[in-house]
């Protein structure tokens, strides 16, 4: 197969694909051609954009030179999740566009009747294929715990506002009774991300993904949730810490005393604490009741990229340490919730300073999250350097796993039996 033909856009959403030009790719603020290696068949569950205020730019065949073409919107993907964007779409910026929504922008092209893009499969569970999904069962399901949970405030958000409004898949999941429950508790964060999926600055005109929760829960509504999904559920997972909250080890205590409640009824499942990690103070107590599984967060394992992107309030980069070492001092399954932006995340300063971090902490896992974010204000905030070299994501994640064969690659929380510390990766086979 040849590289893929370059898809534009009307304004009115119609996509269509220009032969005479091959797909680009971007990484940071450059453009590169694409190998046909580069492609995989769009997988299912992903989306096209057009993006508004930006012309896409091509590799012409016979003039074999860059073009922007005039006149056209540039088309991005959404890959679905399980898979991690490799290069992102290629454009040329006007000086009118506005703020793109907060989604991962990638590749992609046509070719004999498909849609291509530059991804790879990171995680072989179907936690999140839409194939999986019927929204009449998740329906069915939820009357059924409105039933069974008639006062309980937490399942009543998880139903109306994540499963049916939001379409959560975490929150679907719960009501299908499978794999990993959400338990969101915290209304107010000690961090401004830029991409915050839950809260943005009016100034920014971008319409958060989903709204924060908007009450308390209390010890008993979590445990309620909890434990019944513990008890119910195979391989079964219950996680703090979700997009439609703020920072759960803000409600530390809360968490505290629910995971001591909850491990009272229960010994079953996984506890998973989801966290920008800035409170290593308050993570110590929720160890010492009981979490077994932590996921932190992370744009950058540069300090200075770090507090640009995640605007942290009363904590700092050294209290993110902090806490990884608490969670490897407590044994816990550690999880890297990694934003992987190509030609940052697989920039020659940023490989040195994530293997610094993964010598010094005992890591189980790098989940390759896409960044859901506007590319171009990132860098702006950024401010990298211009002439920064890269490896290319594909090859980062080869020289990660020569280099530590050892930490399991994903994109999803894992169940695991107690005493587990290793995993194996999980390679794209196509």
């Amino acid at each position: 197969m040849p590289v893929p033909y370059l898809l534009v856009s009307d304004e009115k959403g119609n996509i269509f694909e220009l032969k005479e030009y091959e797909v680009t790719g971007r990484a940071g603020y450059g453009v590169s051609r694409l190998d046909e290696s580069d492609f995989i068949e769009l997988p299912h569950g992903s989306e096209l954009f057009y993006l508004p205020g930006r012309n896409p730019v091509g590799f012409h065949r016979k003039k074999q030179c860059f073009e922007v073409v005039e006149n056209q919107l540039a088309v991005a993907a959404f890959v679905a999740p399980a898979y991690t964007q490799t290069w992102l779409a290629a454009y040329e910026k006007q000086d009118d566009a506005c703020l793109l929504p907060l989604y991962a922008y990638s590749a992609v092209g046509w070719y004999k009747g498909k849609y291509y893009t530059t991804a790879l499969r990171v995680d072989k569970e179907k936690r999140q294929d839409p194939a999986c999904f019927d929204i009449h069962e998740v329906e069915k399901k939820v009357i059924e715990f409105r039933k069974k949970y008639p006062r309980n405030r937490l399942v009543e958000h998880l139903a109306e506002n994540c499963a049916l409004n939001y379409h959560c898949r975490a929150a679907q999941n719960y009501f299908l009774g499978r794999w990993e429950c959400p338990l969101p508790t915290a209304r107010v964060c000690n961090a401004s991300c830029l991409g915050c999926l839950s809260f943005q600055p009016e100034e920014n005109n971008i319409n958060p993904a989903q709204y924060r929760l908007g009450f308390k829960p209390t010890v008993e509504e979590i445990v309620e949730v909890a434990t019944g999904h513990l008890e119910t559920v195979e391989n079964p997972v219950v996680s703090f810490g979700q997009g439609c909250e703020g920072e759960p080890l803000l409600e530390g205590e809360l968490i505290e005393n629910a995971i001591a409640e909850i491990r009272k009824k229960t010994k079953k499942g996984v506890i998973n604490l989801n966290t920008n990690a800035g409170k290593p103070e308050v993570l110590e107590k929720l160890c010492r009741a009981g979490l077994q599984s932590i996921r932190i967060s992370l744009n950058s394992a540069i300090e200075d990229w770090y507090i640009r992107y995640f605007n942290p309030r009363n904590y700092g980069f050294q209290d993110v340490l902090d806490s990884f070492r608490v969670a490897s001092d407590y044994h816990l399954w550690i999880s890297v919730n990694y934003f992987v932006f190509p030609g940052l995340t697989d920039s020659c300063p940023e490989y040195e300073a994530f293997t610094t971090l993964l010598n010094r902490f005992q890591i189980n896992m790098i989940q390759w999250r896409n960044f859901n974010i506007d590319p171009d204000w990132y860098l702006e905030k950024i401010q990298p350097p211009d002439d920064m070299k890269y490896y290319g994501i594909k090859n980062l994640l080869n020289m990660i796993h020569e280099k530590y064969p050892s930490i399991r690659y994903g994109y999803f929380n894992p169940y695991f039996e107690e005493g587990a510390v290793t995993g194996k990766l999980y390679q794209n086979k196509r």
